[in-house]
């Protein structure tokens, strides 16, 4: 057993970041004459180089505006990327130090190497995101890239690139010993020492190489203690599910993985009968292109109208999404009309009649259905989709990709985290129904000590996660400095960090 002042669970981009912030490199905010960006915070009036972590994050925060509505979020995108929204790169406030004395004892726990779901993602696509929002503190992506020898496309990566960096930066800034690696976190509870105080003691299995002969891998119980917990499991753990029947059929997928299997496989090929996609979110797209590639013939149904605001294809810029740009001309102009017979696409021409007599020539092997929901999966392999009106539609497919998002794995917590949301009635929902968090410190405000972070409290915007990682350490750093001012120290925890039995 072992213990920590924190203890973070996600091993993806949060981790990485708020593991930086914990260890010997501390943030300072340097202001020297007129800031040279049009960031309308109280920076303004700071003219000296102050150590971030003990300034005011609430009062600096007060008339910030962005496109998160994280407070903390946006003020330190503000400062981290001045006039990031208008292309300009102008110098940065902020300076990182070494500071060894200031280090914090921490450990990130998680499933997979340094990284996290990066690692599991398909190697060929692009970022959504931009390189400089998706770099970690100390180590520009492009710098790392350069030396790599490989190139930005559109000012984006691939998660292949960006799996590789993360990997690299945790032994580049010294970060290894923070990380564990190959944990899967089963408990998590507040028990109570001979003090009379109150720790988190965390509980799960990590797999090892066993002493033996041979490759076998065992898992081995642990356990730790911490102060605090940080939550950033992200949202790839549960697909979300449609609830009809038959979605539990063979033919019935709900990743992008499962696409990708059957086309290394052989199972899907351009003689395969259509596959429907379920959806209209970036996943979804990058399904309908995967099959569209191959040239599998691809239905594509979705609840929404094409021209919904609140679709992101009408919120991503054309020339430098081009990819999803080319979904959303294809879910426009190749609809499926009301009224007319569905088009068979497994008889359909896969290139374009040159007279022009099909109404389907823009994009053959492709249509889109609008405003239709599944009804219902049959063993045949057909699926019933139905419109707004009632009216229904039978299609014959190979393979059924429900992509609807997902759902956090929060297993590890009484009741799932239900008692920690903003309505402890309904499940978590990212979107619907986040961790209730104080907006300053990101502390859960039902569990003192405790933090979360990323989609866990609405956050789904990677550029906007670093501000959610600077808001935690200032509250826990601003905490244990009240403590050593009050002469209490972290000392009275009976179990020493150098008993630590974790590997990283």
């Amino acid at each position: 057993m072992m213990s920590s002042s924190i203890v973070y669970l996600g091993r993806g981009f949060y981790g990485h970041v708020y593991s930086f912030f914990n260890a010997p490199f501390v943030l300072y905010l340097h202001v020297t004459g007129e800031p040279p960006w049009s960031c309308t915070t109280k920076t303004h009036f700071l003219r000296i180089s102050c150590l971030l972590s003990l300034l005011d994050l609430e009062y600096l925060c007060e008339g910030v505006e962005g496109r998160s509505s994280n407070p903390v979020a946006v003020l330190f995108d503000a400062l981290l990327l001045p006039d990031g929204d208008f292309g300009v790169d102008c110098a940065s406030p902020l300076i990182w130090r070494h500071e060894p004395e200031r280090a914090t004892p921490h450990l990130v726990l998680g499933k997979g190497p340094p990284g996290g779901a990066w690692h599991a993602m398909e190697g060929s696509m692009l970022t959504l995101s931009l390189a400089n929002w998706m770099e970690l503190p100390g180590l520009k992506l492009k710098d790392w890239m350069r030396d790599k020898r490989r190139n930005l496309r559109n000012d984006r990566a691939t998660p292949a690139e960006i799996a590789s960096y993360y990997q690299h930066y945790v032994s580049k800034m010294g970060l290894e010993k923070s990380f564990a690696c190959g944990t899967t976190v089963t408990s998590v509870s507040r028990v109570s020492l001979e003090s009379g105080r109150s720790v988190w003691k965390i509980q799960g299995l990590q797999r090892r190489a066993s002493s033996g002969e041979g490759n076998e891998v065992i898992e081995v119980p642990f356990s730790v203690y911490a102060e605090n917990v940080v939550l950033a499991t992200g949202t790839h753990d549960i697909p979300a599910r449609l609830g009809v029947d038959g979605e539990n059929l063979p033919f019935v997928c709900h990743s992008f993985w499962e696409l990708e299997a059957a086309i290394s496989s052989g199972r899907l090929d351009r003689a395969s009968e259509p596959v429907l996609v379920v959806g209209a979110g970036l996943t979804a797209a990058d399904a309908v292109l995967a099959a569209h590639h191959l040239n599998t013939p691809v239905y594509h149904a979705f609840r929404r109208p094409v021209s919904d605001p609140a679709l992101i294809f009408n919120q991503l810029p054309k020339l430098l999404y081009p990819e999803y740009h080319k979904v959303h001309q294809m879910m426009s102009q190749q609809q499926h009309k009301v009224g007319e017979k569905v088009v068979n696409l497994s008889n359909q021409p896969l290139s374009s009649p040159v007279d022009g007599t099909s109404p389907y020539t823009r994009y053959p092997g492709y249509l889109s259905f609008p405003k239709h929901h599944v009804a219902a999966f049959k063993p045949d392999g057909k699926c019933v989709l139905e419109d707004e009106r009632g009216l229904q539609t039978v299609l014959q497919v190979s393979m059924a990709l429900v992509l609807i998002g997902a759902h956090p794995n929060l297993s590890f917590l009484p009741e799932h985290g239900r008692p920690l949301s903003l309505d402890s009635k309904e499940p978590i929902s990212c979107r619907r129904n986040p961790l209730d968090v104080d907006p300053y410190t990101y502390e859960c405000v039902k569990e003192p000590g405790m933090y979360a972070m990323g989609p866990l409290v609405g956050e789904n915007f990677v550029r906007f996660l670093k501000g959610g990682a600077l808001a935690i350490v200032c509250d826990i750093v601003q905490k244990q400095r009240k403590k050593r001012q009050e002469k209490c120290t972290t000392s009275s925890l009976n179990i020493q960090l150098s008993n630590c039995t974790l590997e990283a």
